[in-house]
């Protein structure tokens, strides 16, 4: 009995795009990174400061606390809550738009990389091209080639 299988797989024109390495090594990635950097560095800034403030509020209250009148020891507490309570929400809110932001940006990097993968695969005849796969010979990673691609076509 015959066994195409080989010789199918022979005639196959098959690469391998490795996803991570590209938002890792890909200038546009890089440039992403910074940009989302500065974007949130402000705010950035603003959880570190009142988490100082925090800090510094909790260790006066750890401090004082038993020499403090019981009124100034009240509202020290409830400042610290409240403070407590800002930070947390604050914390949060950085985190799901910076989540959100770096979705946005991965979309675009991957968008882009998926035009460089269809305009090599076009011209170069890939009968199939992977991504994010378990483990694929080195001699099928067309990855550098996506980055240089992405580089060179902004």
């Amino acid at each position: 009995m015959l066994h195409p299988g080989p010789a199918i797989a022979q005639q196959l024109k098959i690469g391998f795009v490795n996803t991570q390495r590209i938002f890792r090594d890909a200038p546009v990635a890089t440039q992403a990174a910074h940009k989302l950097e500065q974007e949130f560095a402000r705010r950035d800034q603003e959880l570190q400061d009142l988490s100082h403030r925090l800090q510094a509020l909790q260790k006066s209250l750890d401090k004082n606390s038993a020499t403090m009148a019981d009124t100034d020891r009240i509202n020290k507490e409830r400042e610290f809550a409240d403070l407590s309570r800002d930070f947390q929400r604050k914390q949060r809110a950085f985190r799901e738009d910076l989540s959100l932001r770096q979705s946005e940006e991965n979309a675009i990097i991957i968008e882009r990389a998926n035009k460089v993968i269809r305009s090599i695969a076009e011209s170069e005849n890939f009968d199939l091209i992977l991504q994010d796969v378990v483990w694929i010979s080195p001699r099928l990673d067309i990855t550098e080639r996506i980055i240089d691609g992405l580089s060179s076509n902004p």
